[in-house]
């Protein structure tokens, strides 16, 4: 009985390593309009795997907002720096680091608000939906790296609260 008992605790503490285990992955584009795409449904395999391998309480309305970040950061990345692009994404579950790195010089800025203006709202809308911003010059190009909560605040209303 002993032995059966300390093994029970080694399985418990096996499962909680697994459930806290932080994920990271990494895909390389040549950043043409088809691999905007791609990386989408990247960051959405990344976030299922998680889910099924570690337990991962995600909410619909996070993978919506991961996979629209990563579609305008890959959108600016094949207009204005067209070429190599590495997606580095990780997660311990609660929150998601995307961090896209390009060859481009040219650090992006949002342009000042004009509600008649068509397009250029990406980074607009990045920055509203996202805890954290960070821009970074490389020796070559710069990096942009975001972070998104996994779950929802109890702040504000979920898409199954959400007044109709």
């Amino acid at each position: 009985m002993p032995l059966k008992n300390a093994h029970a605790g080694a399985d418990r503490r096996w499962l909680e390593e697994v459930i806290t285990a932080t994920m990271r992955s990494s895909a390389a584009y040549q950043m043409t309009s088809r691999d905007i795409g791609r990386a989408r449904g990247f960051v959405r395999e990344f976030l299922a795997t998680g889910q099924s391998l570690h337990a991962w309480t995600i909410s619909g309305r996070a993978t919506d907002i991961a996979q629209l970040v990563v579609s305008e950061l890959a959108t600016n990345v094949c207009k204005y720096a067209p070429g190599p692009c590495l997606l580095d994404i990780e997660s311990d579950g609660t929150m998601l680091s995307i961090t896209m790195w390009d060859s481009g010089a040219v650090l992006p800025s949002p342009s000042p608000a004009d509600p008649t203006r068509v397009g250029q709202h990406g980074l607009e809308l990045v920055l509203a939906v996202c805890q954290s911003f960070e821009l970074r010059r490389e020796a070559v190009g710069k990096r942009v790296t975001v972070q998104i909560a996994l779950q929802d605040s109890t702040d504000r209303p979920t898409s199954d609260q959400t007044a109709r």
